[in-house]
């Protein structure tokens, strides 16, 4: 059985690729999808954390994955690979509790789980473009998290 982290992002990335596709409120997906599954409570709560994260930092989180793969307009990207990229962002940009490399190796998983042939490849590259970035200078504060 896959621990609480991994159960978690697979319910995160169905929860925010149904948000994308079908914009349904993923305060009402989530619930859904961790009471069709039986879910373990830590499995909802870090589920949670991750979607409202994503959610809440979406326009940095997509800024980073139009500046990191100019050759992909978010438009044209498979939106499978494009929720799996806000997920690990989120985890390694502004959730301190997973070390960057976990959550890029998580994001490979999960492209290698439900993308394409090529989308471990494209998500692995555009991640370590964005850590790699991340390393050599501190992401900037978005206006609206300034006080």
């Amino acid at each position: 059985m896959p621990g609480i982290r991994r159960q978690a992002r697979m319910i995160a990335l169905q929860t925010l690729y149904e948000y994308d596709i079908a914009h349904h409120d993923p305060m009402e997906v989530l619930p859904r999808h961790a009471e069709e599954r039986h879910l373990h409570p830590k499995v909802v709560e870090y589920a949670n954390e991750l979607v409202l994260g994503v959610r809440d930092h979406l326009v940095d989180i997509d800024a980073h994955i139009q500046s990191a793969a100019r050759e992909w307009p978010l438009q044209q990207m498979a939106r499978i690979d494009k929720n799996i990229l806000r997920l690990a962002i989120y985890e390694i940009l502004f959730n301190n509790t997973v070390p960057a490399k976990a959550a890029i190796n998580e994001a490979v998983e999960l492209a290698k789980t439900f993308g394409s042939d090529t989308s471990s490849r494209f998500i692995n590259g555009v991640l370590g473009t964005i850590f790699n970035r991340a390393q050599q200078q501190p992401i900037p504060k978005a206006e609206s998290e300034v006080k």
